[in-house]
């Protein structure tokens, strides 16, 4: 039985009911600007969908069926026209959340009333209810609209020289403000499109932060608000960006097929903005990172060799900000990182040091992680030399004021790594200094 029917003879309704509800909650999102479109739904059109190969909906339609049944539109039982028989398993997208009405079905909606701390996602996030009169006196314009998305590129800059540990409570404030803006102010249907993606952007940079900062679960949950937004939006080019970083994350916390996943979900939505050869590298690198994980020596090489095809054919004025960071130093390092993880120590060690070499100031944080890795590498080598050099010059970034969570976790290892080598020249200074920083 198909997914959606199963669900809806669930709930005891007829195909005319769930109709009439999704006429209606069509019509609360576009009145809340939550859809660029109020589409609308048939008793047919509907029987299509039960059936068992339902046909993909329009964006705006797909908004609403997961908003209605609080579920991604993959796990309804469709899938993107992009995606064959052969193509990649469908990663489940998290779902907009909307305000609950007295006669709303069942699955809309839910109460947040969680206090904004340290440990979990402020409630704003997880639902946001716009007012549907905002105050005359609070008129928004684009020179403010200007600033918060400036702002958000100047936070995304100073992650790549400092890390994100010092940056997700103020971006978190920037946040709050961007969505107190769209719920109390007063602005047309241009700035409202341009505030939501400026939303967009701060929460799924805000998932970095707290991802490079530690935070896994807080950076998992915006993830997912972030996703929501691109999937209220239309935003494919957000979702792309949340997709990737997804794709990252879960490479480190050891869960290599769903990298996998992500990564190829993020190709399906990059190939609905047409996007330029350097998002396609990104995004083959990151599955190439899940398949190394998982120690799928093939299918990592052919994600690798695709990656370098597609950078190879240079940048675009169509490249996104977010793939900027992607120069040639990092890609190495990327790749150094798969071979790292395969066991591939020796080539990792040459691919990782021409990195290094390579980096500039402007990425301290990406050259700190690469020099992590290029310590644990030198180290599986036996060479301690180049261990010691490596680690020396990670420190020397800590103490200039790079702080992320991920680097020190590195120097753990390495320190742990390096207790056998005690006896050699330099190592027990080094062990001290490591101690001194990540204790």
């Amino acid at each position: 039985m198909a997914e959606m029917k199963r669900l809806r003879e669930s709930l005891h309704r007829t195909q005319e009911q769930v109709v009439q509800e999704l006429t209606e909650l069509a019509a609360r999102l576009f009145a809340e600007r939550r859809i660029g479109k109020r589409p609308t739904f048939s008793v047919r059109q509907y029987a299509k969908w039960e059936g068992e190969r339902p046909p993909w909906p329009h964006p705006d339609a797909r908004r609403v069926l997961s908003a209605y049944w609080q579920r991604p539109i993959e796990e309804l039982g469709f899938s993107p026209r992009t995606v064959g028989a052969s193509g990649p398993p469908p990663a489940l997208m998290p779902v907009p959340l909307v305000t609950q009405s007295p006669d709303a079905a069942p699955f809309l909606g839910r109460d947040v009333s969680s206090p904004v701390d340290d440990q979990a996602p402020p409630p704003w996030l997880a639902q946001t209810t716009t007012v549907a009169a905002g105050s005359a006196d609070w008129r928004i314009g684009q020179a403010e609209v200007d600033l918060l998305r400036e702002a958000a590129d100047d936070v995304d800059a100073m992650d790549q020289q400092f890390g994100g540990n010092r940056l997700w409570r103020p971006t978190r404030a920037h946040l709050y403000w961007v969505h107190h803006m769209i719920d109390r102010g007063v602005y047309d249907d241009a700035l409202s499109r341009q505030l939501h993606a400026v939303a967009g952007k701060f929460t799924t940079s805000l998932g970095w932060f707290c991802y490079d900062a530690g935070l896994q679960e807080q950076a998992r949950q915006y993830f997912s608000e972030a996703l929501n937004a691109a999937v209220l939006t239309g935003d494919d080019v957000l979702a792309s960006r949340t997709l990737s970083n997804m794709a990252r994350q879960a490479v480190d916390l050891n869960k290599g097929r769903e990298a996998v996943r992500f990564a190829r979900l993020a190709q399906v939505h990059a190939d609905e903005w047409q996007s330029p050869a350097r998002v396609t590298a990104l995004l083959a690198i990151r599955e190439a990172q899940g398949y190394a994980r998982i120690g799928d020596a093939f299918n990592c090489e052919t994600a690798i060799r695709r990656a370098w095809s597609q950078w190879e054919l240079g940048g675009n004025e169509r490249d996104p900000d977010w793939t900027g960071f992607l120069n040639l130093a990092e890609l190495l390092c990327l790749e150094g990182m798969c071979r790292l993880d395969l066991g591939q120590t020796a080539h990792a060690q040459k691919l990782l040091a021409k990195s290094e070499a390579l980096q500039d100031v402007a990425h301290s944080r990406n050259r700190g992680m690469c020099l992590g890795r290029l310590s644990i590498a030198a180290l599986s080598n036996g060479d301690v030399d180049q261990s010691i050099a490596a680690t020396t010059d990670a420190l020397r970034l800590i103490e200039g004021g790079m702080s992320s969570t991920r680097t020190i976790g590195q120097l753990k290892t390495v320190h742990d790594n390096l207790i056998p080598h005690q006896r050699s020249s330099g190592v027990g200074d080094l062990l001290e200094q490591i101690r001194a920083h990540v204790a």
